[in-house]
């Protein structure tokens, strides 16, 4: 136990309510059986109080010795006293000269004819019972009946009584321990498994799992530790591919620019047109460049929360034919169908012309890149307080088990694909970011070798409403 802190804090509380559980339970026990011979003994000392006041209320001559006789054989101290204080008869163990049992208020009450129970224990630290009742003669109280029963023979009965369930409870606080480190230790093992999986997991063993079967909370919590090390897996593997990619993304146009600007420099061209085509290549390549950079510049920018949206109120439909005919040129050139398609009266919608443009060609761009042949077709869809745009291609489309991850940073689709056709990583990341943001909803669809299909949402506000100001 000596490294299982929560199995000896499990074990102590455990242990303490089972000493709690005993304690009380003896405690109760012992004052049932205390009440029970309590009251047994003083019963049979009242109804053997009522047996010798009725041999003394005889006139036979001989009931003196047979209360005498029957005193002796009952193991008990009799005492017959007059009014005043004179003792008549006594018979038993208990010294005749210790009358201190007798009080003036008891002996008042027994000849008004009344009945007095009383516990008494003697100078000697003897206790008894004692119970007095009247004596009658010709109709009236003429002695007062004092019987003394020792409490001798209970206290033994609850000593042995008390003995007993010391023993039981030691031998269940013994029981109770052993069961109790067998709980802490089955409760605590799969806490301290979960410690050392998580230990190895910040210690970046991400292969690291849990197997728990049960279906209680610790299942959950292993299963939840799992979902974790998987999810920190996938992130630490995308983000290494994206380091490799973003390197690679970067190299090529740095080659370019520096390969093609040296033969301009050293007038290693033979003709203009050669030389304005080797700077076209150099501004294109400047171009994707700077379309790299802005892409990490925007993601840093929301991963911070501090990228900042212009709202105004725009026609998506004006924005959105702007973007198609931007990127007609690249469909064109893979022989591809590119169509757009409006149903629904044009409403403005509030949001941020220049991310929402971003947004349209991120998609669109995205569409052309992962088809080969077919089309990519546009639609927007306005209806009474939304309007809907859909962006479908006919492209090579996204395995099921990878469309949960595809908006997340870094992530990319099929790693080998991607070398091919190109992307970083960061353009889906981006889109659902700004979509997002002017409070869209976005969603995809996408079949292997059919397409894909994206849907975004947006609600449309009054333009003479809140968002208007």
């Amino acid at each position: 136990m000596k490294n299982n802190r929560i199995g000896l804090k499990l074990g102590l509380i455990i242990i303490t309510l089972f000493l709690i559980v005993i304690v009380f339970l003896g405690f109760s026990i012992d004052r049932m059986f205390t009440n029970y011979y309590y009251a047994r003994t003083q019963t049979e000392t009242e109804e053997l109080t009522s047996h010798f006041a009725l041999m003394a209320d005889s006139t036979d001559a001989t009931s003196d010795q047979t209360m005498k006789t029957f005193a002796e054989f009952s193991n008990v101290s009799i005492f017959n006293i007059r009014k005043d204080g004179e003792v008549i008869l006594h018979s038993g163990v208990h010294d005749s000269s210790d009358r201190s049992f007798i009080r003036a208020p008891d002996l008042n009450k027994i000849f008004s004819g009344k009945k007095v129970n009383l516990l008494y224990e003697d100078p000697t630290g003897h206790r008894y019972f004692v119970s007095g009742q009247p004596i009658h003669e010709g109709g009236v109280v003429a002695s007062a009946l004092y019987v003394m029963s020792s409490t001798e023979q209970m206290e033994q009965s609850l000593s042995g009584v008390r003995n007993l369930l010391i023993l039981s409870g030691m031998g269940a606080f013994l029981l109770a321990l052993g069961i109790t480190w067998i709980i802490a230790q089955f409760l605590s093992r799969p806490l301290l498994q979960m410690q050392k999986a998580t230990r190895k997991i910040a210690a970046g063993e991400l292969e690291t799992r849990l197997e728990f079967k049960s279906r209680d909370e610790m299942g959950a919590l292993a299963e939840a530790i799992n979902d974790l090390a998987v999810d920190l897996q996938r992130y630490r593997d995308t983000r290494q591919e994206f380091f490799a990619n973003i390197s690679h993304e970067l190299r090529t146009p740095i080659t370019y620019l520096e390969g093609y600007s040296r033969v301009v420099k050293e007038e290693l061209y033979e003709t203009e047109a050669e030389k304005n085509q080797y700077l076209d290549i150099i501004y294109d390549e400047s171009v994707r460049l700077q379309h790299l950079v802005d892409d990490l510049f925007d993601l840093a920018k929301m991963e911070e929360g501090k990228i900042t949206l212009v709202l105004e109120w725009i026609d998506l439909s004006e924005l959105t034919e702007h973007a198609v005919r931007k990127v007609e040129l690249k469909a064109r050139e893979k022989n591809l169908c590119l169509t757009m398609q409006q149903s629904g009266t044009t409403s403005l919608i509030r949001a941020d012309g220049k991310r929402m443009e971003q947004i349209v060609l991120n998609l669109l761009e995205n569409a052309i890149r992962y088809t080969e042949r077919g089309g990519i077709k546009v639609y927007l869809l306005y209806e009474t307080a939304s309007v809907t745009l859909i962006i479908e291609d006919t492209g090579i489309g996204i395995p099921a088990d990878e469309l949960p991850y595809i908006f997340e940073r870094f992530y990319r689709v099929e790693k080998s694909r991607s070398r091919q056709f190109g992307g970083t990583g960061l353009g889906l990341s981006i889109v659902k970011k700004l979509v997002e943001l002017q409070e869209g909803k976005i969603q995809v669809t996408s079949k292997m070798g059919e397409g894909t299909r994206f849907k975004i949402r947006f609600v449309l506000q009054s333009e003479f409403g809140e968002g208007s100001t």
